[in-house]
């Protein structure tokens, strides 16, 4: 098993198929791996760099496969979600992909099916089944692996203008990710938490995005 690869960035390519892939040149032999996107625009983004590259091995009758994640804790929760009954490795990718590490803990160990079910190709019953199945897990591996346990201070909104507020910032362009850190942001403030009004908590989250 390789636990880990460490070398130079030679390329990223991406198929139709929304695939990336990773050519790492370690000592003058090139290694092919499949890597999450938000993964292969950090690496572009220091592709003058020597990387190390964590990974995780799959055995296939017509194939070895290599993939390939930013830290061991990524490539870690990745084998966790493979274990789980109807979660392939693609689908495993497409979370990680999707939510962010920190993210995806959370959704996890909160139960949070609605986040879960945002990552396509995740339905509400493989979210359930995911959450019912990772949720103790992984809430004493995250303390393991070093992540910390997000604290919310503010007041969320409730579900019909969460849900509005998520279905316009997507409608704009914003991703998950950057939706979920302005509602974390913006719930801070003791005003807008008592505000019933979605219009306004849309306003605020574009404000703070468009700093």
């Amino acid at each position: 098993m390789i636990s880990y690869l460490q070398g130079t960035v030679i390329n990223i390519v991406r198929d139709t198929g929304n695939r990336v892939t990773l050519i790492l040149d370690v000592n003058q032999v090139g290694y092919e791996l499949q890597i999450p996107a938000r993964f292969g625009r950090e690496l572009e983004e220091n592709a003058s760099e020597t990387t190390q590259v964590f990974t995780h091995q799959q055995i296939r009758e017509d194939a070895v496969v290599l993939y390939g994640f930013g830290t061991a804790a990524e490539r870690d929760l990745f084998r966790k979600l493979v274990a789980v009954n109807g979660v392939g490795m693609q689908l495993a990718i497409a979370l990680i992909d999707t939510l962010g590490l920190q993210e995806l803990v959370e959704a996890i160990v909160t139960e949070n099916v609605q986040l879960l079910a945002k990552t396509p190709g995740v339905g509400k019953k493989t979210a359930e089944r995911i959450a019912l199945e990772l949720k103790s897990k992984l809430a004493q591996w995250r303390t393991e692996a070093g992540l910390v346990e997000k604290t919310h201070d503010g007041v969320a909104p409730n579900p019909e203008i969460r849900e509005e507020v998520e279905m316009t910032l997507l409608a704009l362009g914003y991703s998950n990710q950057e939706i979920e850190q302005a509602l974390s942001v913006i719930s801070q403030d003791s005003l807008l938490a008592k505000n019933p009004h979605a219009e306004d908590w849309i306003r605020s989250a574009i404000a703070w995005l468009s700093q």
